[in-house]
């Protein structure tokens, strides 16, 4: 069996170290020590995309009906609570609810169907379900 020979070292390591300094001396900021990291891909397909629109919450939407109606915003809260309350109630019958200029609300059935695990790929049964639908009126869709 052959024997390496030994790795020479660097010229580089066979100096004698500098002195010590003392440790606070030594420290560098934070900021000045490290470079900028180039933008990753994640970060740079991230940029490019356009802010999201606000949300805007109802109520907003109900303080804002109240002060142009002339209510107070607690009355316009029941009124709005109301209407929910009914949309709910007519959804579980199984009545459509249709919304002149923005649309109808619907419950659809979906039936059982295959599917796979993502993380196993083990084919799965997906039981049967209803959902709520909306579909878009003509005239909004035009408008946007």
């Amino acid at each position: 069996m052959a024997t390496r020979p030994a790795a020479k070292k660097p010229a580089a390591a066979a100096k004698k170290p500098a002195a010590r300094k003392p440790a606070a001396a030594a420290k560098k900021p934070a900021a000045a020590a490290k470079k900028p990291a180039a933008r990753s891909t994640a970060a740079r397909t991230t940029a490019a995309k356009p802010a999201t629109p606000p949300t805007i919450p109802m109520s907003k939407l109900i303080a804002e009906l109240a002060e142009k109606h002339d209510m107070p915003k607690k009355q316009m809260n029941e009124i709005f609570q109301d209407f929910v309350d009914m949309t709910q109630k007519n959804l579980k019958k199984g009545n459509k609810i249709r919304l002149t200029g923005l649309g109808i609300l619907q419950v659809r059935k979906r039936a059982a169907r295959m599917g796979r695990n993502p993380a196993t790929g083990e084919a799965i049964k997906i039981k049967a379900s209803k959902k709520v639908a909306f579909r878009v009126a003509k005239d909004l869709k035009e408008m946007i």
